[in-house]
C-alpha cells in the first residue's frame, strides 16, 4: 500500500525510534564534536546531480544542533556572507547574528574556513599567477581570521581545492607554493595582531590535503605532501600551522588513514579531524562516520585515543541526496554522532582489554632471542609470536560486534 505524504515523516519517525541506540543531547555535547554549515545546508546537488533539498539557513542549523546536542558550528565564509558582503558593513551585520544565533542555542563556533575554491576569481586557484588574484586571497585569508576571533573559534582550516592544474606545464609548481604561503602567511601575520588586540590566543591554522578533485592535478594532495610543505621554509610562522586531515581524503588515494594521521602526530601536527567514511581509490562520496568502514575507524580511534588526542572531531560528510530536509535533521546528524560516540567508547575498551594487551605485550617482549647472531635463530624464537598479529585483529572484530559479551548465533 503506498505511503501517503503525510504519513512519510510519522513513519521515518517511528521507525527512527524503533532502531535505538541513540545518546541523549547531553551526552553528545560531552565530545568535541562540531557540525559545519556546509554539510548540514547541503542541498544534494553535484557535478552531475540537481538539488534535491531546499536552502537552511545558519540561524536553523545552529538551533538544530544545539537541540541534538552537538556542541559546535563551523563554516565557510561564503556559506553564511555573499561573496560581494565580505568585508563590508554587511558582514559585520551577519556576523552579529550568527554570535547572536550561537548564544541563543548553547553552541560555540570552534572553527572558520576560507572558500578559495568555488568562485571563478579562483579558477586559477589563490595562488594564481595575477597579482591582483594573489591580494584577493590574501585579503581573504586574513578577513575569516577576523571572523574567527570575533565568533569566538580556535581554529582556522584550508583546503586549496583549486592548487593544481588541469594542463600540465602551465604553472610553475615552485613558484605556485610560494605564493601560496604568501597567503597563509598573511592570515597568519593578522592573526597575530587581532589575537594581541583581543588579548585571545592565535589561531591554529591548519591545511587539508586532498588527493584530487576538483583539478586534475593537486600540488598538495596528501596530508604528507602538507607537512612537507610546513616545514619547507616558506611559512614565516610555521609554529602556528598544523593539519587538518580528512578520513575520506586519504582513503581516496589508497593511504591507511590510521597511518597518515600517525605520522601527523609524531611532527606535532595533528590539531584538527574532519570525519566521514567512503570507498578507497573513488571519488569523494562524504558519508557519515562508520557507515563503510567501520572497523577501521575502530582502528582509527584506537590509534587517537593511545595519543591522547584532544582536538576537534568535525562532521565533514554529505548528507545523501535521497534524504529529505527533514531527515537530515532526525536521521543524519543525530545517527552520525550516535555512532562515532559509539566506536570511540568501543575504542576505550579495545585499549583495555586484556587478551590484546597480553597480546601485544608479548609481542614487545620477544622470543628471548636477543644478541643471536642468527637471522634463523632469532626468527624461530618469534615465530609462533607473530600469530597473535591475526588474533589481534580478530579480536578487535570481536570487540566491534560484542561477540566478546557473548554475541554468537547457534
Amino acid at each position: 500500500m503506498p505511503i501517503a505524504r503525510d504519513q512519510q515523516i510519522p513513519l521515518v519517525d517511528r521507525l527512527s525510534e524503533l532502531s535505538g541506540g541513540s545518546y541523549s543531547p547531553d551526552v553528545r555535547r560531552k565530545y568535541f564534536i562540531s557540525g559545519p554549515q556546509w554539510a548540514y545546508a547541503y542541498e544534494g546537488h553535484a557535478l552531475f546531480h540537481a538539488p534535491t533539498r531546499e536552502p537552511v539557513p545558519f540561524e536553523e542549523v545552529i538551533r538544530a544542533l544545539g537541540e541534538i546536542g552537538i556542541p559546535c558550528w563551523a563554516t565557510h565564509d561564503t556559506d553564511v556572507i555573499p561573496t560581494n558582503d565580505l568585508m563590508t558593513d554587511r558582514q559585520t551585520e551577519i556576523v552579529a547574528r550568527i554570535g547572536a544565533a550561537l548564544k541563543s542555542n548553547g553552541v560555540r563556533c570552534s572553527m572558520v574556513t576560507c572558500e578559495t575554491f568555488h568562485h571563478p576569481v579562483f579558477a586559477a586557484s589563490s595562488a594564481a599567477e595575477a597579482p591582483e588574484v594573489r591580494e584577493y586571497s590574501a585579503r581573504r585569508l586574513s578577513n575569516v581570521v577576523d571572523i574567527g576571533h570575533e565568533l569566538g573559534a580556535n581554529f582556522a582550516v584550508y583546503w586549496p581545492g583549486t592548487l593544481g592544474y588541469m594542463i600540465q606545464g602551465a604553472i610553475d609548481e615552485t613558484q605556485t607554493l610560494r605564493w601560496f604561503a604568501d597567503g597563509i602567511n598573511a592570515a597568519c601575520e593578522r592573526d597575530i595582531i587581532v589575537a594581541k588586540e583581543r588579548g585571545r590566543d592565535t589561531l591554529k591554522h591548519c591545511l587539508e590535503a586532498k588527493p584530487f578533485e576538483p583539478v586534475s592535478q593537486i600540488i598538495l594532495p596528501t596530508s604528507d605532501a602538507m607537512l612537507a610543505f610546513i616545514s619547507s621554509g616558506l611559512l614565516t610562522h610555521p609554529e602556528m600551522v598544523g593539519l587538518n586531515p580528512e578520513y575520506l581524503h586519504e582513503l581516496m588515494w589508497g593511504a591507511a588513514c590510521r597511518a597518515a594521521l600517525a605520522r601527523a602526530m609524531l611532527c606535532g601536527k595533528l590539531w584538527h579531524f574532519d570525519i566521514n567514511d567512503g570507498y578507497p581509490l573513488k571519488h569523494d562520496v562524504d558519508l557519515g562516520v562508520g557507515l563503510v568502514n567501520p572497523l577501521d575507524w575502530l582502528n582509527v580511534l584506537i590509534l587517537l585515543r593511545s595519543h591522547n588526542y584532544e582536538g576537534p572531531f568535525n562532521l565533514d560528510f554529505k548528507p545523501p541526496r535521497t534524504t529529505s530536509n527533514h531527515g537530515v535533521f532526525k536521521i543524519s546528524f543525530p545517527t552520525a554522532v550516535d555512532r562515532f560516540i559509539t566506536l570511540w567508547e568501543i575504542a576505550g575498551e579495545a585499549i583495555d582489554d586484556p587478551v590484546i594487551k597480553q597480546a601485544t605485550d608479548a609481542l614487545k617482549a620477544g622470543g628471548g632471542a636477543s644478541g643471536a647472531d642468527s637471522a634463523d635463530d632469532i626468527f624461530a624464537a618469534n615465530r609462533e609470536l607473530l600469530s597473535l598479529h591475526e588474533l589481534i585483529a580478530h579480536r578487535l572484530f570481536q570487540i566491534l560486534i560484542g561477540q566478546h559479551k557473548g554475541r554468537i548465533f547457534g
